[in-house]
């Protein structure tokens, strides 16, 4: 019997666990027909598990995770950018053009939690979710998603919505002081279940760009996001045993040392994945493509050869729209072609053509890394998303 062959036999004996319906798996894996390396997003049969450095799909074969954050559901509007400027299914149509398979969908503990209705202006171009909750509306965008075969990854961006990063915002940990890490278990947990008979929800990013003195390991329990990371994995996968399992780190999720000797240790094998950030150092200038190599790895570079042998998925990276003005874009490139030499998984940042509400933000105002449109309806950044195809040719 082949490993594929165990690993389905598996996947069905949780499917029979979980209570879905075995023949809705079946159909889903049906669509699943022989691909090489870099499947199609079409083509791939969910859920995913891992082998060593690869994530495959329910059939075996490598998925190479190509990615767009969306982000919304995380900020002051509770709901995914552009559904103020252009249908959903216009949306979800912009991101098949882009060529991704998958889509990292931030929320706040804030949004679950509270479940606000959303204002009519942030949904004005979608009349059928005017006086609805934004978690209604999450259902809609995830069903939109799934239909066209695009994987989601949850990704719990922060606790109180609003525009992410600093060291004072209030959501440098996995907790705070208004939502602790009893209620943060609790929210993954609640999340995870309102999606559980979605197959094409694939994954759960445990907790975006810990900071705020976040280590890995150490003796401080408050502060200790390693252990952290292993209970928010363990209380995904005490719902839902067939999510990936995302795992950032301190320093903005730019820093894994010490992942070598302090590994994750879940209690379902096959789930884990590593997710570092990656942006163009401010003042940097990157004199050769070994140069980059050399900055990335003093920091994250072994994780392509890690013990045990861990697939990475890079979360976030990105660049202003207009790639040959930025001062980033060197790197930028650079980076692209780090991606493509170790086989990356990755996940640019962001889709939105435009800002939410929020801290540092102006509601409307042109989104500068955007891949979209202000209007949502075409591609802005067209080298960009040239540049991120070249990288899976391989």
């Amino acid at each position: 019997m082949t490993d594929s062959t165990e690993w389905q036999d598996t996947i069905l004996q949780m499917i029979s666990m979980l209570g879905l319906r075995a023949t809705t798996f079946l159909a889903v894996c049906l669509v699943a027909a022989p691909i090489s390396a870099l499947a199609k997003h079409n083509q791939i049969a969910p859920p995913l598990h891992t082998r060593g450095y690869q994530i495959l799909d329910v059939a075996g074969h490598p998925v190479r995770l190509t990615s767009v954050n969306w982000f919304g559901f995380d900020e002051k509007e509770y709901v995914a950018g552009g559904l103020d400027h252009a249908p959903l299914a216009v949306i979800v149509k912009q991101i098949q053009k882009i060529g991704v398979n998958s889509v990292r969908l931030p929320w706040a503990n804030e949004t679950l939690e509270r479940n606000p209705q959303v204002a009519d202006y942030a949904v004005q171009a979608n009349p059928r979710f005017k006086g609805k909750h934004a978690m209604e509306v999450m259902d809609a965008v995830i069903e939109a998603l799934a239909h066209a075969h695009i994987m989601v990854i949850l990704d719990n961006h922060v606790s109180r919505a609003d525009w992410c990063c600093s060291d004072t915002d209030g959501n440098g940990l996995w907790y705070n002081r208004d939502y602790p890490e009893t209620q943060w278990l609790a929210d993954w947990q609640t999340i995870v279940r309102r999606y559980r008979g979605q197959p094409w929800v694939v994954g759960a990013d445990l907790r975006n760009e810990l900071r705020s003195g976040t280590m890995w390991g150490g003796t401080d329990p408050k502060l200790d996001w390693h252990a952290a990371a292993e209970r928010g994995g363990n209380a995904v996968l005490a719902v839902n045993p067939l999510l990936l399992i995302m795992v950032e780190g301190p320093g903005y999720s730019t820093n894994f040392r010490g992942v070598d000797e302090l590994p994750v240790k879940l209690s379902v094998e096959h789930r884990l994945v590593y997710s570092p950030h990656a942006y163009n150092m401010e003042g940097h200038v990157y004199a050769s493509y070994e140069d980059l190599k050399q900055a990335y790895g003093a920091r994250n570079g072994f994780l392509p050869h890690s013990e045990p042998e861990t697939p990475i998925w890079v979360g976030e990276f990105g660049t202003s729209q207009s790639l040959n003005s930025d001062p980033g874009s060197t790197w930028f490139i650079l980076f692209v072609r780090y991606l493509k030499d170790n086989n990356l998984s990755w996940s640019y940042w962001p889709l939105n053509g435009t800002q939410s509400s929020g801290e540092r933000r102006k509601y409307d105002a042109i989104e500068d890394y955007g891949l979209l449109t202000t209007d949502y309806k075409q591609i802005a950044a067209k080298k960009i998303v040239d540049l991120l195809h070249s990288a899976e040719d391989r």
